[in-house]
């Protein structure tokens, strides 16, 4: 059994800064993919930022520049700090990783969520 539990969201001013932090537990063989997607009420869930196995980074344009997404393998980890937070980036975060579990094929493994909200 394999889960995803996120953690870090809240309430912050604009201009402000969160990290956010997923980590992966279970019979894990192996790790490839992993991101954050968010849904802001009425919207369709969106990719904010994934990381490859061997680091390589790509971001929604509309995050460049203030959110970086990192990951640690030996934790099973992955994280986004967020930084100069804006209202419309209010939203729940969920993270997303594509997982071997042992004696198993990968799958897209998703979190609960956490909720981010921008507010003054």
């Amino acid at each position: 059994q394999v889960q995803l539990v996120e953690s870090g969201g809240g309430l912050v001013q604009p201009g402000g800064s969160l990290r956010l932090s997923c980590v992966a537990s279970g019979s894990i063989f192996s790790i490839n993919r992993m991101g954050w997607f968010r849904q802001a009420p009425g919207k369709e869930r969106e990719l904010v930022a994934e990381i490859t196995s061997d680091g390589t980074m790509n971001y929604v344009s509309s995050v460049e520049g203030r959110f970086t997404i990192s990951r640690d393998n030996g934790k099973n980890t992955v994280y986004l700090q967020m930084n100069s937070l804006k209202p419309e980036d209010t939203a729940a975060y969920y993270c997303k990783a594509i997982i071997r579990a042992r004696g198993d094929i990968y799958r897209n493994y998703w979190g609960k969520g956490t909720l981010v909200t921008v507010s003054s």
